[in-house]
This record gives structure tokens, C-alpha cells and sequence, in this order.
């Protein structure tokens, strides 16, 4: 049931700062004391006994009713956490400020018994430190997290030859795989950079073929919120040493990513006419580590429960075709929408922030 169709009684949400100071909704409130009193005078035994009811009492009463069987009635949905652009979203930053970032984000997920996958573009380990970079991914292991392939160089596949880029992905998984086969794993997971999955069928078929000969599937994307687009300016403030600016940021995203949380699940129940699991893009960023413990809070607001993205993906709804073909790098949601012909709710999608808002997809800079 959507907000306007709430009793007139119920309006409004209480905001509250959570213990890592963001502000978050946290409930209904009422906009009037409600009060159920009865006569004072005990009426004899076997006497029926009356109660007298104001009306804002009744209502309230009611109201109360309704959100108790709604909230009963509401199973957790699943969703699978995943972080692109492994080991580091956003500049590169000593090898100290990585490990302290990738700790930061790790065990934050290990507290809140949040199981993820990231995704590791492995240019990223280049360089004089390239052991230590590489033992970022095994923090990640060592939490009891999964790891996917990203490509090795965050290519376009809607800009680069598909023979060009089937090597970069190749390369991409020397070290990854290495590291799952040292602990029994096997890499099978993998994401599209900017989501772009090519702007011809043949491209993307001859990819993709390459993917299930070498026992990869592909990680759709059916939630996300837009945060590069904040953390990109987290990191600014943070290389400003602006911390009022940054705790600004950092509320601006949380506060957006309850909103987009919530449209995504209504949109979700609109296209298939049911809750289904979803796959929540992320980014491996010093704003995410910063936050990790709201998002989980985001989560279970919205009845959200993590899973691994295997289970996610048990789900029939990712046995729809993606028949969608072009240079736009859209999540799996709208182009199921394509497939079935249906529209989603865009009218009610909200944007991020203008003062935080990107004017097209993150540029990748390795070197940063």
C-alpha cells in the first residue's frame, strides 16, 4: 500500500540519527494523543464489561492493526550484496590507507552477517606493492567473502573489439583464480564494467559463449543507488580533510539510498507481480566502508535479507531473456521491462542529489 492510501491517521516518519550519526526512518508516527479509557466503576461479575472508545482512539487502534498484520505478513526479501572495482574504488591511495579501507569494509560486513562478492579489476594490483595488493583480495577471502572477475582494465565492451576484450578479461582472473584455488574455489562469476554488455547480439554472444566455455555466468545488477556518484565527492572532501563536508556526504547518500531501496523493491513487485531477490551494486569505496553499518540497517528496514549472490540468483526471475541491445548500460530490471513489455514506475525513480550528481558513468583511472 503506498503512503496516500494510508488511513489519514498515519503520516509522516520519525527521523532519528542512527549510532553512526546518519538520520533514518524509523517509523509511523500519529498526528494526534490518542486515548482509550473505560469507566472507572468495576461493573458487577457476569455483567458484560463496557469499554468507551474515543474515535482518535479508534483509529489509532486500527491503524495500528493494519501495520501490525502488513508487517506480520511480510517476508524478507533476498538480496545479494556485490562490490565492483576491487580492491579499491577511488584513488589509489598508499598501500596502509587500502588495507585500513579494506578492513574497514570487511569486517564491517562480518559483524552484520552481511555475505558479498567483489569484483576485482587486477591492473589495480600493479605496481611496486603488488604483494601487498594482493593480499587485499585475501582479506576479503579471509572474511568469508566470494570474488568475481571485473575485466583486468574496466573496459567498455561497447567500445573495444569483443577479441580485445575476451584477453582483458582472460587476463583478469590469473590472481583472483589463483586465490579461490588455493582454497578450493573456483572463479565463476562475472560483471560487466558500466553494465555495458555490447551493442550487437553477435558481440555479445560470441563474449558470453566465452564466458560459459570457461565456466563463468554473468552478475546482473537489479538495485542500485548511485553511490560512485557520492563517493567520488566523499573522497574529495576527504582529500580536502573537509569532515564536515564529508558527514554531509555521507547523509546525502544514505538518505538517497533508503529512497532508491524502496523504489526498487515496488518496482521489482510492479514488473513481475512479486518480490524477488535482488543483486545490489556496490562499490568497494571509502564512503561504502564509512557506511556499512547504516546500509544494513537500510536493509532490514526495507525487509531485506542478504545472501550469497548464488542464492540470489536462484530466483526464476534471472531466467528472463535480456534481450535488450544498445549502448545504454541499464540494470536487469529495465530490461526485463523491455522483454515483457512492461512499464516501471519512472516517474516516481528519485535522483540523485544535482549537487552530487555525475554527468555520465564513473571514468576508470587504474593509476589514481
Amino acid at each position: 500500500m503506498m503512503c496516500s492510501e494510508r488511513p489519514p491517521v498515519c503520516h509522516g516518519r520519525i527521523q532519528a540519527q542512527d549510532a553512526e550519526g546518519s538520520t533514518s526512518e524509523t517509523g509511523w508516527r500519529f498526528d494526534e494523543e490518542h486515548h482509550i479509557s473505560r469507566d472507572a466503576a468495576e461493573p458487577p461479575i457476569g455483567e458484560i464489561k463496557m469499554i468507551r472508545v474515543s474515535a482518535s482512539g479508534l483509529r489509532f487502534a486500527l491503524c495500528s492493526l493494519f501495520l501490525l498484520v502488513a508487517a506480520s505478513s511480510t517476508a524478507a526479501e533476498d538480496v545479494a550484496l556485490t562490490f565492483d572495482d576491487l580492491p579499491v574504488y577511488g584513488p589509489r591511495g598508499t598501500i596502509e590507507e587500502a588495507t585500513a579501507l579494506t578492513d574497514k569494509l570487511t569486517r564491517g560486513l562480518m559483524r552484520h552477517h552481511l555475505p558479498a562478492i567483489g569484483f576485482v579489476n587486477e591492473i589495480q594490483l600493479e605496481g611496486a606493492d603488488r604483494a601487498l595488493r594482493i593480499a587485499l583480495l585475501r582479506r576479503w577471502l579471509d572474511a568469508g567473502m566470494d570474488l568475481g572477475n571485473h575485466s583486468y582494465s574496466h573496459l567498455s565492451l561497447d567500445h573495444t573489439p569483443v577479441e580485445v576484450y575476451i584477453a582483458d578479461v582472460a587476463r583478469g582472473e590469473a590472481i583472483t583464480s589463483a586465490l579461490l584455488e588455493e582454497r578450493g574455489q573456483k572463479e565463476r562469476w562475472y560483471r560487466y564494467p558500466y553494465l555495458e554488455t555490447g551493442t550487437t547480439m553477435d558481440v555479445r554472444d560470441r563474449f558470453e559463449g566465452w564466458l560459459g566455455v570457461h565456466g563463468y555466468r554473468v552478475a546482473p545488477v537489479t538495485m542500485e543507488n548511485g553511490d560512485w556518484e557520492f563517493a567520488d565527492r566523499y573522497d574529495e572532501a576527504l582529500a580536502r580533510h573537509d569532515k564536515s563536508d564529508a558527514r554531509r556526504i555521507r547523509r546525502a547518500y544514505l538518505d538517497f539510498t533508503g529512497q532508491v531501496v524502496a523504489w526498487y523493491r515496488g518496482a521489482g513487485l510492479q514488473l513481475l507481480g512479486r518480490r524477488p531477490s535482488f543483486v545490489f551494486l556496490l562499490h568497494a569505496s571509502r564512503l561504502n566502508a564509512a557506511s556499512i553499518g547504516s546500509l544494513a540497517k537500510i536493509l532490514r528496514r526495507q525487509h531485506l535479507r542478504a545472501v550469497s549472490l548464488d542464492q540470489a540468483m536462484t530466483d526464476p526471475a534471472y531466467a528472463i531473456a535480456d534481450t535488450y541491445i544498445g549502448p545504454d548500460g541499464d540494470e536487469w530490471l529495465t530490461r526485463w521491462s523491455l522483454t515483457l513489455h512492461k512499464e516501471l514506475p519512472w516517474s516516481t525513480l528519485p535522483q540523485v542529489p544535482e549537487l552530487y550528481a555525475r554527468p555520465e558513468a564513473p571514468s576508470y583511472h587504474p593509476s589514481q
